[in-house]
């Protein structure tokens, strides 16, 4: 058996967990420790160490991030310190867990393990994949393979960021009904629809455990369904980047 070891680090939270790639699946219960506030480079550092550690994993890392990350630098900093901002990531990361660390967009991670193991397996085509929560992330893939760095959460829909309209966030803050909500978020894809002409939208975030009460909901010429593997993508998809990498 193959195993890997993922870490997804957030605004609110770092989680991880050994991962076997054959599968999918984690290898143990995730272990999650509360992203430190401030969420500087060297703090967070420390806690990827601490969850490595816990789980006496020896070997390549992959590592979830929020952020644009070119080269394992990252670029922008959504729900971190901007002290991440145009900052050798990767590197610090690797000196402090004593191993090799891939880091990737998370909306990337994600999307990597739904096209491997979720809902985009054997999927041919142009693949969306959208992750809802306090923003919009995406991943895009053409043939499987993995376009990083998108950021279709900031394109703009009738005067508006998408993820102004049309996150979970947003559905939150303005107590929409979900036949409501879906008909924004049916706009979000269908401005995508008419710039890509997709094959699949994948949908992904807290948000797709319900997604019963809003996708029959969502009117486009596009299959569109929900990620099968919910919170543990962007472990799993990073446990694999970091196998890719080797």
């Amino acid at each position: 058996m193959q195993q890997g070891f993922g870490i997804d680090i957030g605004g609110s939270g770092v989680k991880g967990a050994p991962v076997d790639l054959g599968t999918g699946q984690l290898l143990a219960e995730r272990l999650r420790i509360p992203t430190p506030q401030p969420s500087t480079p060297d703090a967070v550092a420390g806690v990827v160490e601490e969850i490595t550690r816990s789980f006496g994993w020896e070997g390549p890392v992959g590592c979830a991030f929020p952020a644009v990350v070119k080269g394992g630098r990252t670029m922008t900093a959504a729900n971190v310190d901007h002290a991440w901002i145009d900052f050798e990531a990767a590197q610090l990361l690797s000196s402090e867990v004593g191993s090799p660390v891939t880091l990737l967009n998370d909306a990337d991670a994600a999307g990597l393990a739904e096209m491997r193991y979720g809902a985009g397996r054997g999927v041919d085509g142009l693949v969306i994949m959208l992750t809802l929560g306090t923003g919009i992330g995406s991943a895009i893939f053409m043939n499987g393979r993995l376009i990083p760095n998108t950021e279709f959460g900031h394109m703009e829909i009738r005067g508006k960021k998408a993820e102004h309209r049309a996150s979970d966030r947003v559905r939150k803050e303005k107590d929409l009904k979900y036949e409501e909500w879906a008909k924004r978020l049916a706009g979000v894809l269908q401005a995508m629809e008419d710039l890509f002409w997709p094959d699949l939208f994948i949908l992904g975030g807290g948000v797709s455990k319900k997604h019963d009460r809003f996708l029959p909901h969502v009117e486009t010429r596009t299959p569109v369904v929900a990620a099968e593997l919910r919170n543990e993508a962007g472990i799993v998809g990073a446990a694999l980047a970091a196998s890719l990498s080797v």
